[in-house]
């Protein structure tokens, strides 16, 4: 354990308590590792020791970003996720295949896979878009839910803004009548954000595939629009 993780364990050790333990676990139906550590605690501890290792360079940092992940804990893979998205500035197209390696080996439950793919995922494609053709081709067709869930995930924050209508709608295609609910939540999600800048065509995507698309995903998909649409949608 390097220097750095071990103080972020005995930090993270003293700030937990059994009841923030055990209000977290309700969240998830999968088995998860938690200190039981307020998430408002976990970001002040990763600004704190952020400062202490700022000057590293960005694979120094990616390096004990990994060891963070590789703990199993919750915790320590949210701080992991905030120092690899303060490294934006300095991503390369290279750093697309450690993100990727990340998601397959550390990323097992949706908090995780949240954090990481809005902020740093979503850093790196507005950089390098062309990448999101990975998304499409690729990671849609994992047999890793996670995996399949970062696909929709990681373009959250650029389509919250408008950006990569098409894209969306693309990754929506591919895993439309995706079986597993985690999967439809993550898609559903970000139709329901595009729809903020695009809510006609959202809307009309819907109507178009509501005979098959997953009760899960239609849902969060019209959550956001008129009481009218969202009639419409529902109705059999």
């Amino acid at each position: 354990m390097s220097d750095i993780r071990k103080k972020i364990v005995e930090k993270l050790q003293t700030l937990s308590d059994q009841k923030t333990r055990d209000s977290g676990l309700h969240f998830f139906k999968e088995s998860i590792q938690l200190y039981g550590v307020k998430t408002a605690l976990v970001s002040g501890l990763a600004r704190d020791v952020y400062a202490e290792v700022k000057t590293k360079t960005k694979e120094e940092i990616f390096s004990l970003c990994e060891e963070l992940f590789a703990s199993g804990y919750m915790e320590e893979a949210f701080i992991a996720c905030q120092w690899s998205e303060k490294q934006k500035k300095e991503f390369t197209k290279n750093d697309f295949s450690i993100f990727e390696q990340w998601i397959t080996k550390y990323v097992t439950n949706w908090a995780v896979c949240d954090t990481f793919c809005n902020h740093t995922m979503g850093a790196f494609l507005e950089l390098y878009p062309s990448y999101i053709h990975e998304l499409i081709t690729k990671w849609t067709r994992s047999k890793n839910r996670w995996m399949k869930r970062a696909s929709a995930v990681s373009l959250i924050v650029p389509a919250r803004r408008g950006k990569f209508f098409s894209e969306v709608l693309s990754i929506a295609d591919a895993l439309l009548l995706d079986p597993d609910d985690m999967v439809q939540k993550g898609y559903g999600w970000l139709l329901k954000v595009a729809s903020h800048t695009h809510e006609k065509e959202v809307f009309e995507y819907v109507i178009l595939h509501k005979a098959t698309m997953p009760r899960t995903a239609l849902r969060y998909a019209i959550e956001k629009m008129s009481d009218v649409r969202k009639k419409q949608a529902m109705a059999t």
